[in-house]
């Protein structure tokens, strides 16, 4: 069992109501609108204007869509090749698709070309497709010296991203910028879309199929990038995951819905985590070790034979990506084997796929707590993955590096960036020394935050139904947790391998009334536990339906003696 230290914020009585319970969770996370948050407003009355994008942007993107209409111009739609960027990519091909342009949709090689626009990229769009504009989904905006080399070539372009800035790299020359930080990539080619539908939908042939759309389907795949990009879960982007979730109940997509059936979740609800850790990582996982085109075209393809096929493919792409991942890992913790780790690991090899690099690294951040960087060869260059730990914002630490390498870009907990081989090694020993003093000893403590320390009297299925108003759950968002001090009366071993605990626990206030928990992975503490011993207990509280009898549950999240 890992050490841990629990932070809480708030501590509550049992007079206190269950209102006021929620009350204090939501001001902890500095929520200014609970009513809003509680109550997301639809996203189909959200419009760029809404985000900051000014009505100069907004008339040039309209615009140039007007002059590729009448002049019958090819536009290509080049998106990113995870998740996020496929899912948006979908959305805005599609839509200029079915608005009647003559568009095609172009995914970069993860190896032969790698994140984001780059000149072979651009060269292989002008040999494929020949357009006089180019439109970015999840990426372009520290593109700017691409941006110039596709405008040498007569390419407008046109740049919609969430990342992070970098002043220097700003691809100024882009026609429009449609930058959101707050939202996902499909977050933001779902708006740049719908503006483009609100502007020439009405003279559209499928106009009642993209207004059911923008409602539904694209919503949807708009929900599985926000949540796939690890995008909080707060404001617009909350809006987007809550009614995107709401939409898988009544999908038109059969690219969706073989996924569904394929990864076994059917007859399941959708929720945050069968996206987190079902859907999206077979979306992923073809871009990973193949070509993610083939993502693309199953979320877009109206045949059901070839949606069959393709999400059979994925979901085979999704299992080798598995058994790679784990045969990587033991190879990345046997480099790292030594007495005193650095507060930075960088890790390399010659032969990591490039595509689980970032897989590697954060599993290696489970494992150490503690930022990773994982390097693996390609040509004269390394290209790296970053994951971090909260408080150490990865792709500032890089900025400061800057000059060692060839580019990069990310968020606060991610980044990824290209280095010449000749450069890595003054790079890897100049960013462990910065890192040495930036992190400090108390970051590399694992921590559990609990939103409220109560006695476990206080919990009750009515309790569950009032945080139950917080969903979905997930980053920026999750699911609140309580500590509380108990009594075990019973503990005993579950699950096949008996690696899971079930305990029935009650206050140590002689309450009579029991409460079941479950803890996933404790069952090694067997032997640890006493009855009437006493313990903290950090859970989540839900409801249990067996046989249609509702009861109240818990699930530990950490156990402290």
């Amino acid at each position: 069992m890992q050490k841990m230290k629990i932070v809480c914020g708030h501590s509550v009585e049992n007079s206190t109501s269950d209102k006021e319970i929620l009350k204090s969770i939501i001001d902890s996370r500095n929520i200014e609108n609970i009513d809003t948050f509680l109550n997301p407003p639809t996203p189909l009355g959200m419009n760029l204007s809404d985000f900051g994008i000014s009505k100069k942007n907004l008339k040039s993107l309209l615009e140039r869509f007007k002059l590729v209409k009448n002049n019958n111009e090819k536009v290509v739609v080049y998106t990113d090749y995870d998740a996020d960027g496929i899912t948006g990519g979908a959305i805005l091909w599609e839509t200029l698709h079915l608005l009647g342009f003559d568009a095609m949709p172009y995914v970069p090689h993860r190896s032969r070309e790698g994140y984001g626009f780059s000149k072979i990229g651009i060269d292989n769009v002008i040999a494929e497709f020949d357009p006089k504009l180019i439109i970015s989904v999840d990426h372009g905006i520290t593109a700017k010296d691409t941006v110039i080399y596709a405008k040498s070539k007569n390419i407008d372009i046109i740049v919609t991203d969430h990342h992070h800035k970098q002043k220097n790299k700003i691809p100024g020359k882009a026609i429009g910028i449609f930058h959101i930080p707050a939202l996902s990539g499909s977050g933001v080619a779902y708006f740049v879309a719908k503006e483009l539908f609100n502007y020439f939908g009405k003279v559209s042939n499928n106009f009642t199929l993209l207004a059911k759309y923008f409602n539904s389907d694209y919503l949807a795949l708009a929900s599985i990038g926000t949540v796939a990009d690890l995008v909080p879960l707060v404001g617009p982007s909350r809006s987007v995951v809550t009614f995107g979730l709401r939409a898988f109940k009544n999908l038109d997509r059969i690219g969706l819905r073989e996924i569904i059936s394929e990864a076994a979740v059917k007859n399941k609800e959708i929720t945050p985590y069968e996206i987190g850790f079902v859907i999206a990582p077979r979306i992923n996982a073809i871009g990973r070790l193949d070509h993610a085109i083939d993502a693309l075209r199953l979320l877009c393809t109206t045949s059901n034979p070839r949606a069959k096929k393709l999400a059979e493919k994925i979901g085979k792409a999704n299992e080798d990506r598995r058994t790679l991942v784990d045969k990587c890992v033991k190879e990345a913790i046997q480099k790292v084997t030594m007495e005193k780790l650095p507060k930075l690991i960088i890790i390399d090899s010659k032969n990591w796929h490039e595509g689980i690099i970032g897989l590697i690294a954060s599993k290696m951040v489970e494992e150490y707590f503690r930022p990773c960087i994982v390097m693996t060869k390609s040509d004269r260059f390394y290209k790296a993955s970053v994951r971090s730990i909260p408080g150490f914002h990865v792709t500032d630490f890089l900025s400061t590096l800057g000059e060692y390498l060839a580019g990069f870009g990310g968020h606060a907990a991610a980044a990824g960036f290209t280095i010449e081989e000749s450069k890595k090694n003054i790079f890897i020993e100049i960013a462990q020394k910065k890192a040495d003093k930036l992190i400090s000893d108390e970051m590399l403590t694992r921590s559990i935050i609990a939103d409220i320390d109560m006695p476990i009297s206080m919990a009750s299925k009515e309790l569950v139904s009032v945080i139950d108003t917080m969903y979905p759950f997930g980053i920026g968002n999750p699911k609140p947790k309580f500590v509380s001090e108990v009594i075990i009366d019973k503990a005993s071993i579950i699950g096949k391998n008996k690696t899971h605990l079930k305990l029935l626990v009650s206050g140590t206030n002689n309450e009579k009334e029991k409460i079941e928990m479950i803890a996933f992975g404790y069952g090694e503490i067997y032997d640890l536990l006493n009855s009437k011993q006493k313990v903290r207990l950090v859970y989540q509280l839900g409801i249990n339906n067996f046989r249609n009898n509702e009861t109240l549950q818990g699930v530990v999240k950490h156990i402290e003696f």
